[in-house]
């Protein structure tokens, strides 16, 4: 089915009882996820990574582009279990569409670049601004990996973890409101792999509802656009790291 984010909202009971519980083969096309701009504020389609991603036996995913989304939407096809894909409103980026459909393994992240001074793990629409970001990082002497997430739920543990294991710092990027969100995930995964000595810093959308505006100014304002993500990253380069943590013999 396919339905606007913020319509989705209404029939969250529906989600969890009618299609979950049961583990029904259910694709949820999600359209105008994020900032939907001149749409307007009741539109805003910034809570679904977060009230999607608590629920069990639900597949949650954003693809980076318009070639992404056909191959995660083939992919929910033949899952044969309950699968949500969200993507933004308006036109694509322009990118080349395969022609042959190909399944892409649930869970699994893609690495789009490599750098050693921070990793960037990026969702949906955030991807290209953070590969943007990491252009501009680059012509400063600053290197950054960054990750094409996919999929807030169920997350690419194994690929965070080695991230965080190489990197001691780790940004998240989101078109989504920060609280039970990707970062959100993402804080949780490295509480519970026990990563402490790592700096994490989440870039998405305040506790509050947003307001009228385009796609543009919007990000901008909400540091979302490639600039300001570049200036996250510089700040959090300036932040001492925590220590390892010693442990000493009683």
């Amino acid at each position: 089915m396919a339905i606007y984010s913020t319509f989705l909202q209404r029939a969250f009971d529906q989600i969890i009882h009618d299609v979950c519980l049961q583990e029904l083969p259910v694709t949820f096309a999600i359209d105008r996820s994020g900032i939907v701009g001149d749409d307007g504020k009741t539109h805003q389609g910034t809570f679904d990574l977060s009230y999607l991603s608590l629920v069990p036996n639900l597949v949650v995913s954003a693809p980076k582009d318009e070639n992404e989304l056909q191959h995660l939407l083939y992919t929910a096809s033949k899952s044969g279990q309950p699968m949500a894909i969200r993507y933004p409103r308006g036109a694509g980026l322009g990118v080349k569409l395969d022609k042959e459909l190909h399944p892409i393994t649930i869970g699994k992240g893609e690495i789009l670049r490599h750098g050693q001074d921070a990793a960037i793990l990026a969702i949906g629409t955030m991807v290209a601004p953070c590969l943007e970001a990491a252009e501009e990082l680059s012509s400063k002497g600053v290197e950054v990996t960054v990750v094409n997430a996919r999929f807030a739920k169920p997350l690419d543990s194994q690929l965070v973890v080695d991230l965080a294991s190489g990197v001691r710092r780790l940004i998240t990027a989101e078109e989504n409101t920060l609280n039970g969100g990707f970062g959100s995930n993402i804080a949780h995964l490295l509480q519970k792999s026990r990563i402490s000595d790592i700096q994490v810093r989440s870039l998405g959308l305040p506790d509050r509802f947003i307001e009228h505006g385009s796609l543009t100014f919007l990000r901008s304002k909400y540091g979302l656009d490639a600039s300001g993500i570049a200036s996250q990253v510089l700040s959090l380069l300036a932040t001492p790291t925590p220590l390892p943590e010693i442990k000493t013999r009683a």
